[in-house]
């Protein structure tokens, strides 16, 4: 397929580029770094023409979630505003391309029920969360209003090789290379509650299902999730294990937030009837493999 990738330089978006690339596909990559301002409608436009896109991957977003709440105003125009000139491009230079729209489980907010599907309410809690509701709904609009075939992608917490250490997984990963390359034994980590449990799926899984969604699935909403979930303490006990130490696990009541969501599990039941997709890496492996990749990049610092 010839396949334009938004936000193909930050984490999922690099994973997804290599994923399309090594399936044969042609990509081209829309971003900042490639002189492309996404909130500049013309040239959003303008490189939807050179490409000729069969699929678009719409990945580029601001995308903390405690950035946004010192943000809130630009986290809402920006998001907002490149998912519309992504979509006014597609809509004026490639209307027959198939758009994956990827979104966040976070547009649920505290589920009602578990595990959370597609059919729950949107009740996103940060303006973050609110930023990518209001981008997945104008997908869908788009979809009704303009015939374009949508694929709204709403993945829950997903890690891997490559992401920064501004969430929580990366930094924690981060940790345990630092903790291991000094040879410390146990790592000490400090967490607040030890026992909030979240779905998480490994990113290469996670854009192996986008690219999935573009090439078997009907226009629609679909989860990307494990439908499983683990808790922070479980997470630290494999981390500590992947970089072959022992753990102190030390809990700060003044991290301990309150009417914290104790868990949160996705259904991908969707996903897996449409498109065949399974989360294929376990999440030890995922956390094994993030130390690995912190524990070259320490390395290659002080080379």
């Amino acid at each position: 397929m010839r396949a334009l990738i938004t936000g193909a330089g930050g984490f999922a978006g690099a994973h997804l580029a290599a994923l399309c690339r090594a399936s044969g596909d042609a990509v081209a990559e829309v971003s900042r770094s490639t002189g492309v301002d996404l909130l500049d409608a013309e040239a959003t436009r303008a490189a939807v023409a050179g490409a000729q896109p069969e699929v678009v991957y719409h990945l580029a977003a601001r995308a903390h979630v405690g950035e946004s709440w010192s943000d809130p105003a630009g986290f809402l125009s920006d998001n907002l505003g490149m998912a519309l000139n992504v979509l006014e491009a597609v809509r004026a230079e490639a209307p027959d391309a198939t758009v994956v729209a990827a979104a966040s489980g976070e547009v649920y907010g505290a589920p009602e029920r578990l595990p959370v599907s597609e059919d729950a309410p949107l009740r996103p809690q940060s303006p973050y969360a609110v930023s990518k509701a209001s981008a997945d709904l104008l997908a869908g609009f788009y979809a009704d209003a303009h015939g374009l075939r949508v694929l709204r992608a709403r993945a829950f917490n997903h890690a891997g090789p490559g992401q920064e250490p501004t969430y929580a997984i990366a930094s924690f990963s981060r940790q345990a290379a630092v903790a291991a390359e000094r040879g410390d034994d146990p790592i000490v980590f400090r967490t607040g509650n030890p026992d909030t449990r979240r779905d998480y799926t490994d990113v290469r899984d996670v854009v192996r299902a986008y690219r999935l969604l573009a090439e078997r699935a009907e226009p629609g909403v679909y989860n990307i999730c494990s439908g499983g979930s683990a808790s922070a303490r479980e997470l630290l006990q494999m981390l500590a294990a992947a970089a072959g130490a022992g753990l102190d696990h030390q809990i700060d009541p003044e991290l301990v937030r309150a009417h914290e969501v104790l868990e949160v599990r996705g259904d991908r039941g969707r996903l897996t009837a449409a498109t065949g997709w399974e989360p294929e890496i376990p999440l030890e492996r995922t956390l094994a493999d993030t130390v690995a990749w912190w524990r070259e990049q320490l390395r290659a610092e002080v080379a």
